[in-house]
């Protein structure tokens, strides 16, 4: 009975050991470096775990959003992999800097050439994308990882707001508030900081123009001690040969 007990309760643990992990399990996900403010531009991070332990990852595709394409996707190298970017038409051009662009990136494939995601590794895969839609609070990128045992992982399902999460939820990037120069908000901020940096100029060069008057009046001010302490010197001087003089005569009389 005791032995029984003690079967009934580890296994209990078990269960729920299994049931903490699968939720837990780590997926493919998209994230910022800074923010991804609505209408600017952002680098963003394609990380991707490995979830087997006994393959490894050797490929990565992401789709990019048909419904809100960017005009401009640029793949930084990873060292170890290979890259190939695809491009379609767009049924709309966008319109960006005085230019029609008709075409953009529709996918980008990452395979291993030298390199791979071992077990209990994970990867980084950055992209600088923009500009980035001001009428979307998020974008979906639909991701399928496959791994060196031919594995393929589909990470394509889209979550639905307030609902549970999906077994194999596609990455999502959450927007900011568009920022005032739409390039993350930093024109505003520089131009704060030049200003500030104008004001502590004008005011060490007032400091430093003010130095520079005290030294001069100390200056001058030391130097007409110096004339007034000369001249004394030299009237005591000649009164002192006078004296001499008028000294030397009496004892002489």
């Amino acid at each position: 009975m005791k032995l029984s007990r003690i079967a009934l309760a580890g296994g209990v643990a078990a269960s729920t050991v299994l049931l903490i992990a699968g939720p837990a399990a780590a997926h493919v996900s998209v994230q910022p470096v800074g923010e991804a403010a609505k209408g600017g531009y952002a680098t963003l991070n394609f990380k991707v775990p490995n979830e087997r332990d006994q393959a490894s990852t050797v490929k990565l595709e992401v789709t990019f959003p048909a419904d809100h394409p960017l005009s401009s996707v640029t793949p930084q190298a990873v060292p170890g992999w290979d890259i190939k970017i695809d491009k379609s038409k767009l049924d709309k051009p966008l319109e960006v800097h005085g230019k029609k662009i008709t075409e953009a990136v529709s996918k980008v494939t990452w395979t291993a050439d030298d390199s791979e995601i071992a077990p209990g590794y994970f990867q980084q895969f950055p992209v600088s994308v923009g500009a980035l839609p001001e009428d979307a609070d998020q974008l979906v990128f639909k991701a399928i990882q496959t791994y060196d045992n031919k594995e393929v992982v589909r990470w394509i399902e889209e979550p639905t707001e307030g609902g549970e999460e999906p077994d194999s939820p596609a990455p999502v990037l959450k927007l900011s508030a568009a920022a005032d120069d739409h390039h993350g908000g930093g024109a505003a901020d520089d131009a704060k900081k030049a200003d500030a940096k104008e004001g502590d100029d004008h005011k060490a060069a007032d400091t430093a123009a003010s130095t520079k008057e005290t030294h001069a009046a100390a200056s001058s001010s030391s130097d007409t001690t110096a004339r007034t302490l000369g001249i004394i010197g030299i009237v005591i001087g000649v009164a002192g040969v006078a004296f001499g003089v008028l000294a030397g005569r009496r004892r002489s009389a």
